[in-house]
């Protein structure tokens, strides 16, 4: 009997139908010479501290590091986990062959490894290695069954990213916790979950500490064309200009110096006004622009975010049901290219979008562009770009239906023909000052009216020049104008939104537009495409981060957390980003899995001497969600706030284990912590000191928390702080 294990009963169903096997049992499908079983996602787990030594159950600073001799699995602690592990055990032991059928990806080459060494399974082992859940994907699949062993490398950097989730949550978070912690409260630290909270920290300071600067614009009105005076850039930015062409050619300098103050500025608008202005040459430039990239996890990530506010763990949870639903292929991808063999594929693929006949009908019967910026074997690994599959997507809900919407749109775009575009540069000058405008014009759409009818966000930055059509002019011409003085202040950077977040996650922070040079850095990114979103719910769950509308704001914990770390190791994105990159080159067996972890458990222990030598008396005040709600709430309505208090009514939590259910960075997993609300007096009186004006800043009004006092305008940089 030939065993199959699927990751999802759904899937195993699936897998059954091609197959032939249609007898239900429990726990499993039989039929053909098959036993189609399944698992829920995780069944086996790292085991506990703990389990390892009964030492190691207590939180105390003299167990650390705890560096197990050996790592070992246990099954989750759920009785339908449990239930289903015994049946698949039972089938596993009595198999003739298994073929592992899980996602096809490295969390799911680990979820199911795990199972069947839990389960002592000793018979040859193959693999179902697919893209889509498609009939067509599914029988291909099976008839190209790969050897287990072919995965071996995917395995060891699962484990190994596992292993070192464990190493460093576990120990940093015990660490700090007992170091810096108040009341039994944990301080959660990941691997990943720590340099993206300190990403979100470190730009809110940056945002409160900025001073903006003022400066101003001179422009110039004629012939209904705003011009605009060129600026000489510094010899700083000069410098990097020539750095980056290798110092190949000279970089012009037009333009005046930057003007430093408004009577500087005035003086210029009166030596201008009354003299023409002259056009002294018209630049014309064909152009192409080439349709948007396909969709990898994140880059679908972060349009959703931007058109319809979804959250990045929305998101993955909607393209997977598109996944399973057969109309999408596999999402936990990190490329935006098809490789070779999808190309003859694609008429079909095109056929079957019956809702968007409109757009196809135009590439019906025409042989199908092969762009190298869609199909490139050497940028497709496991898996290529998320795609349709072709199957009609019906019975969809209407979240789902607009992510299906961008994905389809995507496709058929890249078999359009590139969008044609003119721009034109024209230059004048009045009195020796040059003035410059441009505008762009689109000779032919091409792939842009496959998007025509997409409502852009007007709260969307734009992220390239007005398509304006400027009016015929002629060189030599000159006319009147009307100058003027426009005042400006330098603006702050912009609070992260999720988009940015996990753009921000996939290039280690680094700031980057250019598809290209983001490639380039995916291989430093942190966290992975399909743990990403999983990261940032942990971010909300823990009470780090909350939102406002779609910036990501940290809260007061959160900010004192990052704060409180002195460990680069543990909070810089670009030193994870590295370690990333190794567990990348261990999948595609360039490094060692068993140097990974001696680096990762030299560096536990380094960053565990370093916090027990800190000899301050450092604590974190940890808020829960509620006192901050109330505290935003006490803000908008002062007054209301002065009657006295009612108790919560909402049941707390009971106690957690927090000796033995800590967790790492695994995907879905939260660590419990225990937050402390602020609350009234024991007498139920409100504090005489809560609602006085800020002694420090002077704006806000001082809010009470669990052990100190604070200033309710924080967030813009307040640090007023007084212990009770």
């Amino acid at each position: 009997m030939i065993v199959c294990i699927a990751e999802k009963p759904s899937v195993a169903r699936d897998i059954a139908e091609v197959l032939g096997a249609h007898t239900r049992k429990e726990g499993y499908i039989e039929g053909n010479g098959y036993q189609v079983t399944w698992t829920f996602g995780h069944l086996c787990t790292l085991k506990e501290p703990h389990e390892y030594t009964p030492n190691w159950k207590s939180w105390n600073l003299g167990s650390l590091p705890m560096i197990p001799p050996r790592f070992g699995i246990k099954l989750i602690e759920n009785p339908t986990y449990e239930k289903q592990f015994h049946i698949i055990e039972g089938l596993m032991q009595n198999a003739d062959e298994i073929i592992n059928c899980g996602d096809a990806g490295q969390e799911g080459e680990l979820i199911q490894r795990w199972v069947m060494q839990k389960a002592g399974a000793r018979c040859p082992v193959k693999r179902l290695w697919i893209s889509s859940l498609t009939e067509e994907a599914i029988r291909e699949g099976f008839a190209k069954l790969k050897d287990q062993t072919d995965f071996q490398s995917l395995y060891e950097a699962g484990l190994s990213r596992a292993m070192g989730d464990w190493l460093l949550g576990m120990n940093a978070t015990r660490l700090y916790t007992i170091k810096y912690g108040q009341n039994k409260q944990v301080l959660s630290i990941g691997r990943v979950q720590t340099p993206t909270l300190a990403l979100i920290v470190n730009r809110q300071l940056e945002i409160a500490n900025f001073e903006p600067k003022q400066y101003w614009e001179l422009k110039t009105n004629y012939r209904n064309t705003t011009f605009s005076a060129l600026i000489r850039k510094s010899d700083e930015e000069i410098a990097a200009e020539e750095e980056k062409n290798g110092g190949k050619k000279k970089i012009d300098n037009p333009g005046i110096d930057p003007i430093a103050n408004r009577e500087e500025g005035e003086a210029l608008v009166e030596r201008i006004k009354d003299l023409p202005f002259v056009v002294t040459n018209v630049g014309k430039k064909d152009g192409k622009e080439y349709a948007p990239r396909l969709f990898d996890l994140t880059s679908l990530q972060v349009e959703c975010n931007k058109k319809f506010a979804y959250s990045a763990d929305e998101t993955l949870k909607l393209i997977q049901s598109l996944y399973e639903k057969k109309v999408a292929t596999y999402p936990r991808v990190d490329t935006t290219f098809l490789s070779d063999d999808i190309y003859p594929k694609c008429p079909a693929i095109l056929k079957g979008l019956r809702d968007y006949e409109v757009l196809t009908a135009p590439l019906v019967g025409t042989t199908l562009p092969k762009s190298k910026k869609v199909f490139d074997n050497s940028k497709v690994t496991d898996h290529h770009a998320i795609i349709p599959t072709g199957v009609y997507a019906q019975n969809l809900t209407d979240m789902e239906r607009r992510v299906y919407d961008l994905i389809a749109r995507r496709f058929i775009a890249v078999f359009y023909p590139d969008c044609k575009i003119s721009t034109t540069t024209v230059m004048g000058e009045v009195d020796k000052i040059e003035f410059r405008v441009t505008g762009k014009q689109i000779l032919e759409p091409g792939w842009r009216v496959v998007f025509a009818k997409e409502v852009k966000d007007p709260t969307e930055e734009k992220e390239e020049e007005d398509e304006n059509v400027l009016p015929a002019f002629v060189k030599g011409e000159s006319g009147p104008h009307i100058p003027d003085l426009n005042e400006k202040w330098t603006q702050p950077p912009r609070p992260y939104t999720e988009a940015t977040l996990l753009r921000a996650m996939e290039t280690a922070g680094k700031l980057v537009d250019n598809d290209e040079l983001r490639d380039a850095l995916k291989e430093n990114g942190i966290g992975r495409p399909s743990t990403r979103a999983a990261i940032i719910e942990t971010l909300f769950k823990r009470n780090y981060i909350r939102k406002e509308r779609k910036n990501l704001i940290a809260t007061p914990t959160g900010v004192e957390l990052v704060q409180l770390i002195h460990e680069e190791l543990l909070k810089s994105a670009e030193l994870t980003g590295i370690w990333e990159k190794k567990l990348r080159e261990i999948e595609k067996k360039t490094y060692d899995a068993r140097q990974f972890l001696e680096e990762l458990k030299q560096m536990v222990s380094e960053i565990v001497m370093s916090v027990l030598s800190d000899n301050t008396n450092r604590r974190i005040t940890i808020q829960d969600a509620v006192a901050a709600k109330a505290e935003e709430k006490e803000k908008k309505e002062p007054k209301k706030r002065e009657r006295k208090p009612s108790t919560p009514k909402e049941k707390k939590p009971k106690a957690e284990k927090t000796t033995n259910e800590v967790k790492t960075d695994s995907p879905g997993s939260s660590a419990p912590v225990t937050m402390a609300a602020s609350t009234p007096s024991a007498t139920g009186e409100v504090d005489a000191f809560v609602g006085q004006p800020c002694p420090l800043c002077g704006k806000g009004i001082i809010i009470k928390g669990k052990t100190a006092y604070g200033c309710s305008e924080w967030r813009n940089g307040c640090t007023f702080r007084k212990n009770f």
